[in-house]
């Protein structure tokens, strides 16, 4: 090594955690490597190493005598805010951290600083530091200050029980001035409602609200644990494309224009769904990652043109081999991450879709409470009422949902709602049900005297023994209201599903602190497009049927039961797989039911085709939305309460102002003109 070469190391040893820190100028290959050798040695020894005996240890052997320059570990923070207890009373501390509020009384100044970790008090006392009282005295909420002082034992009597650093503060000896801050456009130090564009426009500031960073922490968690229990289970984590092919599986491409091709797309993914079926083809058995996808559809509250899911897939199972797997990952998530929650099943429930269909009206019920509709066709059919009697001639069905007690006044249920009261409930809940396509609401108020009269237009069509047949297959019960819907199949689905929500959201029913995990299977593998006349696949065409349905597909496909299975969570889809097709021949046979011709086929999945005659092992795989996931275990409202920077129901980024214009030149560059929007659309677009 050339004598004249400059080396300078510095060292930093934190003598708790005996850490050791290296910063290297101009040092060659062969001095690093000796160097990082003789650090190994060090780092087993005691934390309190004099000079000599390191030096001795790094420098041994080298013909120049090198000097070591020691200095303090260069951090603006010895602590953070939310860690300090009466153990750490009489040392002398330095936080940094946001001013989350100040109060001034004079003499003394009290500031609450903040940071990630939580909140401690300062005390600024202007006879022991008139210099830290006076740049106190300027700060204001938000400011960033990087404070030193001595943390005491809290007066008695001042203690803060809400806080968990409540039994201290800290006394200033210094305060330095990190930044200032303009006034912010809403509180940040207490919760209270703000616009949402608000927030969405100032997303950096909204972050700093304690609920929000508490449900970026608990995000966290919730993948940190999934990415260990999977490695634990020796998953391998693989990245798979962003740029990919444009291929028809349900919701529309965001398609990415090729500089390099012109007139050529990638497709932003809406799953990896392919690319990980290949990766079972190349044998790697147990695949997942934490995987971005994009769909460009219209948004809701529990949906976002880029999300975030857990992606899954695994060699050589059954149906059977992916529930009982993905089942115990669920529940152990759900027990470590929210152990205050409670689970209502354990095994979790099972139910077929035409069961849940049936019975609440949604392949995704929320099942915390009951609300089950039950089916009285045939004794609607028997009444009087002209409305159900042509309903069941024509093959409708008739459905009941009983709501316990709604007929009782909430504020005291001892006396019943009547007159124009009932009326305005029932034509509520009638407009809720002709949103999804229903006719109207027919319904019986029950009272609670057993001399009583049932309240409803439909009553006296009914005779006494068909109503005693009615409530007793209803179980309804003195102050319930039993509602009636007949229409076309879907729409009395639909009908059911919306009053069951509704009305567990007036009586209170949907316990927050249950979780309710389920399973739904058996799934028709397809859905009849009347518009198109062609089957459409419910999940995707990559499902392999039901293996003793298999022959139905060249006779009735509309009886095909798909080998897919959904998690549910209350009231949400949280999570979808199946076991996938292996075989090219069972493959290309789904491609003409779904109305695709087979040189399109090839066109756009030749590959998978060709990658399924070389040895493809049986699979089955399943994604886990982690957006939805988060909000349900945050209890919150929507998923862009859970999502750092969502984008807005318009599909926009209110803080980037995105989507934007493009340059010309960036045009030019893919050869695409942006046409001017018809005028329906500018209409709609203003």
């Amino acid at each position: 090594m050339c004598e004249t070469e400059i080396i300078h190391l510095f060292i930093f040893i934190h003598t708790e955690a005996a850490n050791i820190y290296i910063h290297t100028n101009n040092l060659s290959c062969r001095v690093y490597r000796f160097i990082t050798h003789r650090l190994k040695l060090i780092t087993h020894g005691t934390p309190h190493c004099a000079y000599a005996p390191v030096r001795a240890m790094l420098f041994g052997g080298l013909s120049t005598d090198y000097h070591l320059i020691w200095k303090q570990r260069p951090m603006h923070k010895t602590h953070t805010c939310g860690e300090l207890r009466e153990t750490h009373i009489g040392q002398t501390v330095t936080l940094a951290g946001w001013v989350n509020r100040r109060r001034d009384q004079g003499g003394l100044i009290f500031l609450d600083l903040r940071d990630r970790w939580g909140l401690v008090q300062i005390v600024v006392d202007e006879a022991v530091n008139p210099i830290a009282h006076a740049v106190a005295h300027t700060v204001r909420s938000e400011y960033v200050l990087q404070i030193t002082g001595t943390i005491r034992r809290r007066p008695e009597g001042t203690e803060n029980t809400d806080l968990e650093t409540g039994s201290i503060d800290i006394v200033a000896d210094t305060i330095t001035l990190l930044n200032e801050s303009k006034v912010p456009p809403f509180l940040i130090n207490r919760e209270e409602n703000i616009e949402e564009s608000r927030r969405m426009q100032y997303r950096y500031l909204d972050l700093r609200r304690p609920a929000m960073r508490d449900n970026m922490i608990l995000r966290h968690k919730m993948v940190k644990f999934l990415r260990d229990y999977l490695d634990e289970a020796d998953f391998l984590e693989i990245e798979t494309p962003i740029l990919f092919k444009t291929t028809p599986e349900g919701a529309r491409d965001f398609l990415v224009p090729s500089r390099l091709q012109p007139g050529k797309f990638y497709a932003l993914p809406q799953s990896p769904q392919q690319l990980k079926q290949l990766l079972m083809v190349a044998g790697f058995e147990k695949y997942f990652q934490i995987a971005r996808c994009f769909r460009d559809e219209d948004l809701r509250g529990d949906r976002q043109p880029e999300f975030t899911q857990l992606d899954m897939e695994l060699s050589f199972v059954e149906r059977e081999d992916m529930l009982q797997f993905m089942e115990k990952m669920i529940l152990a998530l759900a027990k470590k991450v929210l152990p205050q929650k409670t689970l209502k099943y354990e095994p979790l429930r099972r139910l077929t879709y035409t069961e849940a269909m049936e019975k609440y009206g949604s392949d995704k019920p929320d099942l915390r409470y009951d609300l089950e509709a039950v089916d009285v066709t045939e004794l609607a059919g028997q009444s009087a009422f002209p409305i159900f009697q042509q309903a069941v001639q024509a093959g409708k069905p008739v459905k009941v949902v009983r709501a316990p007690g709604l007929h009782r006044k909430r504020d005291n249920p001892a006396e019943l709602v009547t007159g124009e009261g009932l009326k305005r409930l029932m034509k509520d809940l009638e407009d809720l049900v002709k949103t999804v396509g229903a006719k109207g609401l027919a319904y019986m108020a029950l009272p609670i005297e057993d001399s009583g009269e049932v309240k409803g237009p439909i009553g006296k069509y009914f005779t006494p023994e068909q109503k005693m047949a009615l409530f007793e297959k209803t179980g309804a019960q003195p102050g319930d209201i039993l509602m009636f819907i007949s229409d076309k199949t879907e729409t009395v689905y639909a009908s059911v599903d919306k009053l069951r929500r509704q009305i567990a959201d007036m009586l209170g029913l949907a316990d927050p602190n249950v979780m309710d995990f389920a399973w739904i299977i058996d799934f028709p593998m397809f859905y009849w497009d009347e518009e198109n006349q062609r089957w459409d696949p419910s999940q995707h065409m990559f499902t392999m049927p039901m293996p003793e349905d298999v022959a139905m597909l060249d006779t009735d496909p509309g009886k095909v039961r798909g080998s897919q299975y959904d998690l549910i969570c209350n009231g949400y889809e949280v999570g979808g797989g199946s076991i996938r097709i292996h075989d090219r021949a069972l493959q290309e046979k789904i491609f003409p039911l779904i109305g695709q011709t087979m040189e399109h086929a090839r066109d756009q999945f030749g590959h998978m085709l060709e990658a399924f005659e070389y040895g493809a092992p049986p699979h089955g795989g399943m994604a886990w939305g982690i957006d939805r996931l988060a909000m349900i275990f945050a209890s919150a409202p929507n998923i862009r309460e859970v999502i750092a920077f969502p984008k807005t129901q318009a599909g926009s980024d209110a803080m980037a102002h995105a989507p934007s214009e493009a340059e010309p030149k960036q045009l030019q560059e893919l050869y695409i003109q942006v046409l001017p929007l018809p005028k329906k659309d500018e209409e709609a677009k203003s």
